[in-house]
């Protein structure tokens, strides 16, 4: 009965839509991005890819592709930056199993054919992929089986392999149309830049033997030395980039998703707070007459059921809409598999509505609670009159969230690393909910202080400013979602910029070669050798790029390593780390890293870093020297052996030279100069631009109609003031002339509070992660800035305009 609609309900909807539209706009954005991130994260859950080439291998077994660290209930894990492999004496204990007819080894790697690049796999894997010869036979030891029309049997070929290059007779090709090799397996563990490691094994059953019964079997026999996979988990054996994927995809539906979720709700709670609070005469007036508290508390629960469902499932569709560009997008710049498919359920979309309507409810209750409660008298003179008291529960969770904000960035400052972006996330959320919980405090001090300069800017300016101080809780009303969306896009888009600007400044300074030859799939150490041989060429290198995962504050982190073909005085050449303690070494065991990296990681020369390498594989060698551009070149650096048999592809990934020439380069692949490579290396970071732009954009695109709804529902609120002006005197001119001033005033405040809450968030981030102060574009920021001002002249001047047209201000 508490929640049956009534007929006040009902009427108060049908008497003052303009407070209801603004509330159902901003529930229906809160369940939009509620809904939109909730799909995202279900599907970083759920996603899979199919089985491929293991699809008539019932049971596969593969490495964990997870690095774990900790213990008991401190245990984690990460995933690993390659590809972990078994060993290749687990194929016999797999064979092994009561049930299993036979197992096979997969090794699959990539090399350089006579016609471009090929991807090569033992001949056995086609005892379970099905591939079937059109010609010849299997290969024996020095023969190769090629797919397609790539070359005759009979012919000999050169195959650009990990291991160097070596010459093969063709003994066989297939129907295939793929580029693909197969050698002979003794071959294939030989040449892979892995030796005796293999990908998978997979495990076929003797007759009548289910997948469960085999896949125990095979668990038991291999003791815990490997994982057992069946049914859709096989996809994510041939591709390890769907772990990453799900990570990409969590990180973004979770942790992106919680913030967004948690400012979204927030400034819902906001809009439906001051909509109820706008009824406050309303509902004082409702007490003089006899309407008890729980009769008022019952109509807004009625009014709030007549309209949050509604608003949260409307809000749901567009949801449905951003998670589908968003995951396309993703999907387009590589970082999800083209196999996995959106999941969208009924879990983020109820999800999403019910936590639109329980927002409501709270916030409607909380904002009537006083005015249902006091006597009607006092009801009425507090309706009149803004109450200039401090409530009891907010400000002192204001000033405690305040103060935690400024905690935050004194600990960010005093760490390096991602220590200081991980401590300096707390800064903008907690100094946002302090100006939200100190709304009226805020306003009040600046509209002081803001509208100190309107008092001498004529009559509509000063009366701007008056009406400013006196409607505190109005004015915050309005500020705070402008604050909010000044703060987050101004943290997510100039982080981004800050880190892009040391990073082009450390990679113009440290590049000192020539010229940079990439190929595909890469270059030999033999084709390193030669092109230093090559006249004019002083000093040539080869560099395989990659990432290693190093222990930074109880946690692993990624960062990025280059393994080196060539010497030291080759390196220094061609690349100048800026080496700030020790001596750079290429020897096996020892490396250098990035000063910053080495302070998260708190070692120093001398010391042994315990890293995960590519493949997961523990290492500790000894730190020789720190460095201080390790965000333009490679934040760890590293003799080339000591990485090579632990990534999928063993080639250099570049090669740098000084001197030479770009013909006589070209013989070894594509040569760009030193312009062409920095813009090369600049696409390659686009993704974590784009992805921070996209969430600035949802954030800040959503606090911006927040606030726009918000100046809309302010100015229809104060028809009857604006009545009383034009009664009193005042002209058409000069109360839109007002309402400007309003409007840039609360623009104002909002555009300085976010950008202060800001830079107490990326100064000491920045200091932490480079080294140096944020770097703010004058012209970003200027159209961040620029478009909240437009906004909120339109939002406050287009209603006051309709309104004053529709002579609805006469009485």
């Amino acid at each position: 009965m508490m929640f049956a609609p009534n007929g006040l309900a009902r009427a108060a909807l049908r008497f003052r839509p303009s407070a209801f539209v603004g509330t159902f706009i901003a529930l229906a954005m809160a369940a939009m991005i509620a809904s939109g991130c909730g799909i995202l994260l279900e599907t970083g859950v759920r996603a899979k890819v199919p089985a491929g080439r293991y699809a008539d291998a019932p049971v596969v077994v593969a490495a964990d592709q997870r690095a774990h660290y900790g213990h008991g209930d401190d245990a984690d894990s990460e995933p690993i930056t390659d590809r972990a492999r078994l060993d290749d004496s687990l194929v016999a204990a797999a064979a092994s199993a009561p049930g299993a007819r036979t197992a096979v080894a997969d090794v699959t790697f990539s090399v350089g054919g006579p016609n471009g690049p090929l991807t090569a796999h033992n001949w056995a894997s086609t005892t379970f992929t099905g591939e079937q010869l059109a010609a010849g036979r299997a290969p024996h030891s020095g023969e190769v089986v090629l797919g397609g029309k790539t070359a005759s049997v009979g012919e000999r070929v050169s195959l650009n392999t990990p291991d160097g290059t070596r010459t093969y007779r063709v003994s066989g090709t297939t129907g295939t149309r793929d580029a693909t090799a197969w050698l002979a397996d003794s071959d294939a563990l030989r040449v892979s830049g892995h030796p005796g490691r293999i990908d998978a094994v997979a495990v076929l059953p003797k007759p009548g033997v289910s997948t469960g019964t085999l896949k125990s079997q095979v668990a038991h026999a291999l003791g815990g030395r490997a994982e057992v996979h069946t049914g859709n988990d096989r996809g994510g054996v041939q591709d390890p980039t769907l772990a990453e994927a799900k990570e990409t995809l969590m990180g973004i539906g979770g942790s992106f998703g919680g913030v967004a979720t948690m400012v979204g709700v927030f400034t819902a709670a906001g809009t439906v707070a001051l909509a109820v609070g706008q009824r406050a005469r309303e509902f004082a007036l409702l007490r003089a007459l006899g309407t008890t508290p729980r009769q008022i508390r019952r109509t807004i629960a009625t009014e709030t059921l007549l309209i949050a469902p509604l608003a949260g499932a409307l809000g749901c569709l567009p949801g449905i809409a951003l998670a589908t560009w968003w995951f396309g997008q993703l999907k387009a710049k590589g970082a999800v598999p083209d196999a996995v498919d959106l999941s969208v359920s009924w879990i983020p979309l109820v999800s999403a509505t019910g936590a639109v309507l329980l927002t409501a409810l709270g916030a409607g209750y909380m904002a009537a609670h006083r005015s249902s409660r006091i006597k009607p008298g006092q009801a009425l003179t507090e309706a009149s009159v803004e109450r200039l008291r401090p409530g009891w529960i907010r400000t002192p969770l204001g000033i405690a969230a305040a103060a935690g904000g400024c905690v935050c960035a004194g600990l960010s400052a005093s760490l390096t690393g991602e220590d200081a972006a991980n401590a300096a996330l707390g800064i903008v959320c907690l100094f946002m909910l302090a100006v939200a919980l100190l709304g009226p405090f805020v306003a009040r001090a600046c509209a002081a202080l803001f509208g100190l300069p309107l008092r001498g800017a004529g009559a509509p300016a000063a009366l701007a400013a008056a009406n400013s101080r006196t409607n505190a809780r109005r004015l915050a009303s309005a500020i705070t979602p402008i604050v909010l969306a000044m703060a987050f896009s101004s943290v997510l888009v100039f982080m981004h910029t800050s880190e892009e600007r040391v990073t082009a400044d450390q990679q113009h300074a440290g590049l000192l070669a020539d010229h940079v030859v990439t190929a595909d799939p890469g270059l030999t150490p033999a084709a390193v050798r030669q092109a230093g041989r090559t006249p004019e060429v002083t000093a040539a290198v080869g560099l395989l790029k990659t990432s290693v995962l190093v222990p930074i504050t109880g946690g692993l982190d990624s960062a990025t390593a280059q393994g080196v073909t060539g010497s030291v005085r080759d390196l220094a050449a061609v690349q100048d780390l800026d080496v700030e303690h020790g001596r750079l070494s290429l020897e096996p065991g020892e490396i250098a890293v990035d000063a910053s990296l080495a302070d998260s990681a708190d070692v120093k020369v001398g010391d042994r870093l315990a890293l995960r390498l590519p493949d997961g594989t523990k290492a500790s060698p000894v730190v020789v020297a720190t460095y201080g551009r390790g965000m333009g070149l490679s934040q760890v650096t590293m003799a080339r052996a000591d990485l090579a048999t632990h990534v999928s592809s063993a080639f250099d990934t570049e090669l740098w030279t000084k001197g030479g020439t770009e013909q006589g380069l070209k013989a070894y692949g594509t040569v760009l100069d030193r312009g062409d490579y920095t813009t090369a290396q600049s696409v390659d970071r686009e993704l974590n631009a784009w992805a921070n732009g996209v969430m600035a954009g949802v954030l800040g695109g959503f606090a911006a109609v927040a606030a726009v709804n918000t100046l809309v529902m302010t100015v229809l609120d104060r028809r009857d003031e604006l009545g009383t002006l034009r009664l009193i005197g005042s002209t058409h001119r000069q109360v839109l002339r007002m309402i400007r001033w309003e409007a840039l005033l609360v623009a104002l405040a909002g555009i300085a509070l976010g950008t202060a809450i800001a830079l107490a968030t990326l100064v000491p981030m920045m200091n932490g992660l480079t080294g140096q102060g944020p770097y703010i574009p004058p012209l970003i920021y200027g159209s961040f800035a620029g478009a909240i001002v437009v906004l909120g002249l339109t939002a406050a001047t287009l209603p006051a305009r309709a309104a004053l047209r529709k002579g609805t201000l006469d009485g």
